[in-house]
């Protein structure tokens, strides 16, 4: 397949951000992948950052052959779109709008956005929000970034994550289609479908609402989603790599497809790393 190889910052930089970006697309490119995700939110690359400091990013990116075609980030578990508290969302509109800005001037054209949460089980003292109340909150925080994400031609990027929110493809398609253009699409992670369905279904429902793709894997175990071996291995696992590989061919996929194993996190792990780009590259004909 002709698709971008990304891999996400955190496997080569850790969760707090202290490798700079230059340095991760160094290691990312002589591995063998062709970009990296970036990861908002801490250390070397976190709101505040100025346009100048992104734009030196874009250039070290653009004199290694690299590309940054998505960003990431993990604010939206602390910071929910979707909370009932209106000044946390106004938090997290605001962050959105940054993040925005950000992606734009290092050349990113997706971010991935966690739309909001009905639960967060690893999170036991987080109020469970009924299921309509996180839908509501989340469409009108995402219908206020709709213009933020035209004027700097980045796409909102939603992902199905474990938030008992949005948890199969005909809810995310009726949820993405109340914007009504290109604007607020899917991010799709083919390891985080594996908990309770098949991200090949996923691909033929919702066709070209797909912006981005996160490559992990997972082990489905007594019907549950503990995150036990989450992550740990893009071959092993669930995942049928001809079924999803077809799949993005059928409907046209161009996007990036990204790697995200996260097994020694915070920390990073650069053996994994190594050994993802070489399985990857197989898996998509690149050699």
């Amino acid at each position: 397949m002709k698709n971008l190889l990304q891999i996400n910052y955190w496997t080569l930089g850790g969760f707090e951000g202290a490798k700079p970006p230059e340095q991760a697309l160094a290691e990312a490119q002589e591995m063998g992948f062709e970009g990296v995700e970036l990861t908002f939110g801490a250390g070397h690359f976190a709101p505040g950052i100025s346009d100048k400091r992104c734009q030196e990013i874009k250039a070290e990116a653009r004199k290694l052959g690299m590309k940054i075609e998505t960003l990431a980030t993990g604010f939206y578990w602390v910071c929910s779109l979707s909370d009932p508290n209106p000044e946390v969302r106004k938090r997290a509109v605001a962050f959105t709008a940054d993040y925005l800005r950000v992606a734009a001037l290092v050349g990113a054209k997706v971010i991935l956005v966690v739309p909001g949460a009905v639960a967060i089980t690893w999170e036991p003292l987080r109020p469970i929000v009924p299921y309509a109340t996180v839908w509501k909150n989340a469409t009108a925080s995402i219908q206020s970034l709709v213009s933020v994400a035209r004027k700097h031609g980045v796409s909102i990027g939603l992902e199905n994550v474990w938030n008992w929110f949005l948890q199969d493809p005909i809810a995310m398609k009726t949820f993405i289609d109340q914007f009504r253009g290109d604007w607020v699409r899917c991010y799709l992670d083919l390891g985080n479908c594996l908990v309770n369905g098949c991200p090949e279904h996923w691909i033929e429902i919702l066709g070209d609402r797909i912006a981005a793709v996160h490559a992990k894997n997972y082990h489905r175990k007594d019907g549950g989603g503990t995150l036990k071996g989450f992550a740990t291995h893009i071959l092993r696992g669930d995942l049928d790599w001809n079924a999803v590989l077809s799949g993005l061919k059928e409907i046209g996929y161009k996007g990036p497809i990204t790697t995200e194993v996260l097994p020694s996190l915070p920390q990073a792990n650069l053996d994994l790393a190594r050994d993802t780009a070489v399985k990857m590259r197989r898996l998509l004909g690149k050699g």
